[in-house]
């Protein structure tokens, strides 16, 4: 099997040649950290938004090198649209929400075009571009039916709460103003599904349906505010995604256990990345593993961040060992390569995986 057909294969919960692999993200100085073991053609450590095309380029080049060298199975992408920086750290997207960039490059963010129902008024919604993902376009010709291709987009609470200014202000909004939620929800969601359309269009064979929906000690938010707000949006998510041609899966970090059952029901193929600290792998195989691909658990809050590579490799064996068995499982870290986690590390857990996620004997 190549990369692409290992990872659909997972994510229809059947059992491949071996357990696949793909990352949800690498940060800019995550993928230069992993590439220097390979090359020295790299850009200068920096923030992504403030780097010249070319080094833009040199980036994106130096990650296509690793997940070639490394054979990781698929490469996921994101949407980058035109920014405007209004300071050194500061900058404003296309949908007006205002950012900071923090030390580790993650894009915080600090303000919203929506203060209140009365902004929406004459507020126009961006459309998604094919020059935002360009990045998508050229992985699909580069790894096209090879590699599986994998867009990245923020879910409609995501985009809802960052049009606010805060997630805060949304979950008050819930109880407070529920017409400004959904309509917030419902503009977020049309966004999102001509966004997927595109992707698809464009060469996505997965979609990964990204935003945090619970801390490590339960959801945001009451099951019956999800099912409220967000399920019946999901559900038009995926059964596009699907009747598209695609696969699709939802990232979030935390305990997320009370919301999973709607996640099964709107027919997500996977989710990702069951945080060691707050969801055991091998609960979740035992409930749902026969329903939905498992994806994710390698910590890198601590294995891969200040462990030895034997840590790594005996972390890799013992959850392969739990979460591989009868398929539906694809190995990743318990959220992304991040600046503090070791690139020999990020080395040694793939190599683990070749080594201990073979199906054939």
């Amino acid at each position: 099997m190549n990369g692409l057909e290992r990872a659909k294969t997972a994510l229809a919960v059947k059992v491949p040649d071996r357990v696949p692999h793909f990352e949800l993200a690498y940060n800019e100085s995550s993928i230069i950290g992993i590439a220097r073991h390979f090359t020295d053609d790299l850009p200068a450590i920096g923030y992504f938004q403030k780097m010249s095309i070319e080094d833009k380029i040199k980036l994106m080049e130096a990650l296509i090198l690793f997940i070639e060298e490394l054979d990781v199975d698929g490469v996921v992408v994101r949407l980058f649209s035109e920014v405007k920086f209004i300071d050194d750290l500061r900058y404003v997207d296309d949908w007006d929400v205002t950012y900071k960039l923090d030390p580790s490059g993650e894009a915080l963010v600090v303000d919203g075009p929506i203060k209140t129902p009365g902004d929406l008024k004459g507020y126009k919604v961006p459309r998604p571009k094919e020059t935002d993902i360009l990045s998508l376009s050229y992985c699909a010709q580069r790894f096209g039916g090879e590699r599986a291709v994998i867009m990245s987009i923020r879910c409609p609470f995501r985009l809802s709460w960052n049009l606010l200014g805060g997630m805060d202000k949304l979950l008050i909004a819930f109880r407070r103003d529920p017409d400004l939620v959904n309509t917030l929800m419902r503009l977020s969601a049309d966004y999102i599904k001509e966004e997927i359309g595109l992707a698809i269009k464009m060469g996505a064979d997965i979609i990964s349906l990204d935003g945090d929906l619970a801390y490590d000690s339960g959801a945001f938010m009451a099951p019956e505010l999800f099912e409220r707000y967000i399920h019946p949006l999901y559900n038009e998510i995926v059964k596009l995604t699907h009747d598209s041609g695609a696969m699709i899966f939802k990232h979030s970090d935390g305990n997320v256990w009370k919301l999973i059952d709607y996640w099964l029901e709107s027919g997500f193929d996977g989710i990702h990345p069951f945080q060691p600290q707050c969801m055991d792998i091998a609960e979740a195989k035992e409930r749902i593993g026969d329903r939905v691909c498992l994806m994710g658990n390698i910590d890198c809050i601590e294995t891969l961040v200040t462990g030895t590579i034997e840590d790594v490799e005996e972390e890799v064996k013992q959850t392969i060992e739990i979460a591989a068995p009868n398929g539906g499982y694809i190995l990743a870290s318990s959220n992304t390569i991040h600046p503090g986690v070791k690139p020999e590390n990020y080395i040694a857990m793939v190599k683990a995986l070749h080594k201990y996620g073979s199906y054939i004997d």
